[in-house]
């Protein structure tokens, strides 16, 4: 029987970003710096700056505290709604968005991003394009039929959710019901990217350890097409360095690429 997922009110009294990012993405001992984080950075670099997928608007869904999922759609979109359930979550972010002494050390992703894209001295500018583009931090609800209620989102062009919806959403159900709730922000022919962990039943921040729901290969692309989505294209890859899966017991990532009909 599946472990139940962690509920919303214990992310709101027991999530720790600092925790998070020192578990997870800290330079030197982050455990999804490398294989987690080339597939992510890779995949959204070819989605982005070599792909079709533009606009004027993408929306983060579940941006959490970081913003390096965005490095490579800041090239593309001028405009970059940002969005996150946790409030300690959004003025982490907010803090690095503002230069506060204080936030998060970005610079070692950033620095990769800029390898990636051929332009390795460019990481400055790289952070202040990024930042430039990043227009509203709002708060965010999946379980909800608006996700973003009271205000109404006018649809964009792009919807991108990273590393988000295997923890609010309880089964395949669920996750289905909050693809079709995205369907209302994206505009006709928009795109929704998601990418995140195969197989997963927990992870941690620090020592708090945190239930998802497992994510299946044949689950999620029959989730999209319930939902009315063309699927363009999905990427699988296995977890190859099995050292640390008492942080986080996943054992494949994907990213999914899908288009809203016309």
């Amino acid at each position: 029987m599946a472990t139940a997922i962690t509920p919303q009110q214990t992310y709101i009294d027991d999530f720790d970003p600092k925790d998070y990012f020192q578990t997870s993405f800290a330079a030197g001992e982050g455990m999804f710096l490398g294989e987690w984080t080339e597939f992510a950075l890779q995949n959204l670099h070819e989605t982005f700056i070599k792909g079709d997928v533009q606009g004027n608007t993408l929306l983060d869904f579940g941006t959490g505290s970081s913003g390096y999922h965005l490095l490579s759609a800041c090239e593309v979109f001028d405009n970059i709604i940002t969005s996150d359930f946790l409030e300690q979550n959004r003025a982490e972010f907010q803090k690095w968005l503002k230069k506060d002494p204080d936030a998060f050390d970005w610079s070692h992703i950033i620095k990769r991003v800029c390898e990636i894209e051929g332009n390795r001295d460019d990481c400055d500018k790289k952070a202040e394009k990024l930042r430039s583009k990043v227009k509203e931090v709002l708060k965010c609800d999946a379980l909800k039929r608006n996700p973003f209620d009271p205000i109404i989102v006018p649809p964009v062009d792009c919807l991108l959710s990273c590393f988000c919806l295997e923890a609010p959403c309880r089964d395949i159900k669920s996750y289905c019901n909050v693809l079709k709730n995205f369907q209302d922000l994206l505009k006709p022919g928009g795109h929704l990217l998601i990418l995140s962990t195969l197989n997963a039943t927990f992870y941690h921040a620090g020592k708090k350890r945190f239930n998802v729901m497992t994510s299946r290969k044949e689950d999620l692309e029959n989730a999209f097409k319930e939902a009315g989505y063309h699927i363009e294209k999905a990427v699988y890859a296995p977890r190859t360095d099995k050292s640390r899966m008492d942080v986080a017991d996943y054992d494949g990532k994907y990213f999914i690429c899908a288009c809203k009909p016309k």
